[in-house]
């Protein structure tokens, strides 16, 4: 069987065409679907790639500057590219430019979509922040020198402000930013140093203002009795010594305290205090 080379038949569109340089390899894909498995097929599959390999870099060259490596678009593409070679279907009457176009784009998409956005993003989102990016890319060449306006956007696009909104915000969210990372226009001063904290001084606030009526209505001797051991720490016995009684009364005094201040309180046990 002679065998046609994707060289032999490579030859040069029509000018105007979105890939001038495209092969016509039209009787290799015939000739790829006719053949079993084996080496022959493969080494027709790999040259079949190889000859639509450049117009799968243009393509990726398109989504540069979005915070991939260009090196690694050019591997997504080709990936896509393979996916493209081994699922066409001659038979169905499209070109395989037709074809191949969509699925390495869309492995391109794909592969933002998984592994670049830091945060999860709707696909909703996701197609606001492609139409607010292109919007503010062609209006600039007509804003001399300024970033167009929210305004200006949602005119051009269609959409309302608060979706072009929505999208500008979208726009950040490939890469989440390190907490270390130093704030535009201040000297060493990080994210993380612009964070709150639970403050539980709070709590302790609410509770005492809370607990104080209660507190007053007691006597003065269970006043006493919690003020040692609450506020100066002192265990039972030293209370006891301390007033006199035994350990056993203390501890009968402060559960009586505790009985009273929780049905006031709905507190429990003597460790919430």
């Amino acid at each position: 069987m002679p065998a046609t080379s994707t060289t032999r038949t490579r030859t040069t569109r029509s000018r105007g065409h979105p890939h001038d340089d495209a092969p016509d390899t039209a009787a290799d894909f015939a000739r790829l679907a006719s053949l079993p498995e084996g080496p022959e097929r493969r080494a027709l599959r790999d040259d079949l790639v190889r000859a639509w390999l450049p117009m799968a870099e243009r393509i990726a060259v398109n989504f540069r500057g979005r915070g991939e490596a260009l090196e690694d678009l050019y591997q997504v593409a080709a990936l896509g590219l393979v996916k493209a070679v081994d699922h066409y279907d001659p038979a169905r009457g499209c070109a395989f430019e037709s074809y191949a176009v969509p699925t390495v784009t869309g492995e391109i998409k794909r592969h933002f979509r998984d592994h670049l956005w830091t945060l999860h993003v709707p696909r909703r989102v996701q197609d606001l922040r492609n139409r607010v990016r292109r919007a503010a890319k062609e209006l600039s060449q007509t804003t001399q020198g300024r970033s167009p306006t929210i305004t200006e956007i949602s005119a051009y696009t269609g959409l309302t402000e608060d979706e072009v909104r929505t999208g500008m915000e979208a726009l950040e969210c490939f890469h989440a930013l390190s907490l270390e990372a130093e704030l535009p226009g201040t000297e060493g001063y990080a994210l993380e140093d612009a964070l709150g904290s639970v403050e539980t001084g709070y709590d302790l606030v609410v509770d005492r203002v809370a607990v104080r009526p209660c507190l007053e209505a007691l006597s003065e001797r269970d006043r006493v009795i919690l003020y040692l051991r609450f506020f100066r720490g002192m265990t039972q016995s030293r209370i006891a010594q301390q007033l006199g009684i035994s350990q056993m009364h203390v501890s009968r005094l402060l559960s009586g305290c505790f009985d009273r201040l929780r049905a006031e309180l709905d507190v429990t046990g003597e460790e919430g205090w």
